[in-house]
C-alpha cells in the first residue's frame, strides 16, 4: 500500500493554487497537471475532488478566470518537492 502512495505522489508534473480573493474566507481551488499532459482542478475543502478536467493549461484557467479566481505565487513543481524529501 505505501509503494501505490508514493507511486501516486509522482504522477503530477505541478500544481498551482488559485483564490477566489473578493470572498472571506477565501475558497481555494488548486489545478494539478498530470506527468500525462492531463490537468484538473481540485477542491481542497471536498477533500480534494475534481470539479473540472482539460488537456489545455488554457481551458483550465480561463475556467478559473471566469469566475475571479487569482493564482498565488509560483508553481509547485514535482521535482522541488522530491528535493524536500
Amino acid at each position: 500500500m505505501l509503494q501505490e502512495t508514493s507511486e501516486q505522489e509522482t504522477e503530477w508534473e505541478f500544481a498551482e493554487i488559485w483564490v477566489d480573493t473578493p470572498i472571506f474566507p477565501s475558497y481555494i481551488l488548486m489545478i494539478v497537471k498530470e506527468q500525462s499532459g492531463k490537468l484538473s482542478i481540485h477542491n481542497p475543502a471536498q477533500n480534494y475532488k475534481i470539479i473540472f478536467a482539460s488537456d489545455n493549461y488554457e481551458a483550465a484557467k480561463m475556467w478559473l478566470l471566469e469566475d475571479e479566481y487569482e493564482r498565488l505565487n509560483n508553481r509547485i513543481l514535482q521535482q522541488d518537492s522530491d528535493e524536500e524529501d
